[in-house]
């Protein structure tokens, strides 16, 4: 498994001349488009009994898809669109391969993941690198709608429809694929095969002139969760993150919640982090005097060490037009 950082190249503003790094790399983007079509015609997608909505993005690392998907399952929930709603990840990360139903009491992110871990909480959640597995283990357990969270890009499973997330601070980035961009499939097919789009925040990078005008565009932001208690802006803080895109993050506690961010630190996406990591980032936070602050998903992957004090902003997803989203969910059920 690689634990590499997101390379900058990838997140170059428009109009920059590509680096040389990306150049190189072009070719190898040929091979991996290779590979990937050899993968997307391997099998014949299993077709569940029960609608399967998909969240996934275009890019590797994190979009907000998790954010997204606990949102999604409040939209259902409050509409009634389906009585057992169930969660289905990949649990990246974890050493089970499942499938299996998460239980907060007796797995660990070592297990399962740490995204598992948080949708538990709020549904009843399978792991499953198969993911046809996992859809007829949930069915099995009672579950009449399936919420994928990411799985885009796997054939094994058809999607009744299929909502990409984008941030519109990363966006599609320099719009190549990999090795020599972010993106894990051409963009054109991607958004040809998309029944919608959710846009996170400030749309910076010009996506409205680049997806389809006839799919429905449903924009969120991401806010602190209800009733968490934010972190007091009178103090110094050390913010530490292993996302797929962490300066999302980092913005997010300067420019939305106002912190007083005195250093940063940036992890791979999924990082492990080991005791020798925290005490390291501990003896850096104390020389700063400041306090340690992460992601609800980095936390869940924290060895547990006394004595050493980790903020956590718990965040949420909110919909500006969550009438247009439920009825493309309610449009979804009715065909499927």
């Amino acid at each position: 498994m690689s634990f590499l950082q997101t390379p900058k190249f990838w997140y170059i503003k428009a109009g920059t001349s590509p680096s040389r790094l990306e150049r190189w790399l072009a070719p190898f983007s040929c091979v991996y488009y290779f590979f990937y079509t050899l993968h997307q015609h391997s099998n014949t997608p299993y077709v569940s009994d029960i609608p399967v909505l998909c969240l996934g993005n275009l890019v590797t690392g994190g979009t907000g898809k998790t954010p997204a998907a606990l949102a999604i399952l409040e939209v259902i929930k409050d509409r009634e669109l389906a009585k057992t709603p169930f969660f289905l990840s990949r649990g990246y990360g974890g050493a089970e391969r499942g499938p299996l139903l998460v239980e907060a009491t007796r797995h660990t992110s070592w297990d399962v993941g740490d995204e598992p871990l948080i949708l538990c909480k709020h549904a009843p959640t399978v792991v499953s690198t198969d993911r046809a597995k996992g859809v007829k283990l949930a069915h099995e357990k009672g579950a009449d709608l399936i919420i994928m969270d990411d799985g885009l890009q796997n054939p094994g499973i058809h999607k009744d429809i299929k909502l990409i997330v984008i941030n519109g601070e990363m966006g599609f980035g320099n719009q190549k694929m990999l090795p020599a961009g972010p993106l894990r499939q051409p963009l054109t097919k991607g958004l040809e095969n998309a029944d919608g789009f959710i846009l996170i925040g400030e749309d910076v990078r010009g996506l409205t002139g680049i997806l389809p005008t006839d799919k429905p565009i449903i924009k969120a932001n991401i806010k602190p969760q209800k009733g968490s208690v934010l972190p007091d802006k009178d103090l110094r803080y050390f913010a530490f993150a292993g996302l797929g895109y962490p300066e999302k993050f980092f913005s997010f506690l300067k420019n939305t919640i106002n912190l007083n961010l005195v250093e940063t630190l940036k992890f791979a996406d999924h990082y492990p982090y080991t005791k020798n990591d925290l005490l390291t980032l501990d003896r850096k936070a104390k020389a700063l005097d400041a306090r340690l602050i992460t992601t609800e998903k980095d936390f869940m992957r924290l060895p547990a060490t006394e004595n050493i004090t980790v903020d956590v902003v718990n965040v949420e997803m909110a919909f500006e037009n969550t009438d247009l989203l439920a009825r493309l969910i309610e449009s979804m059920i009715r065909k499927s």
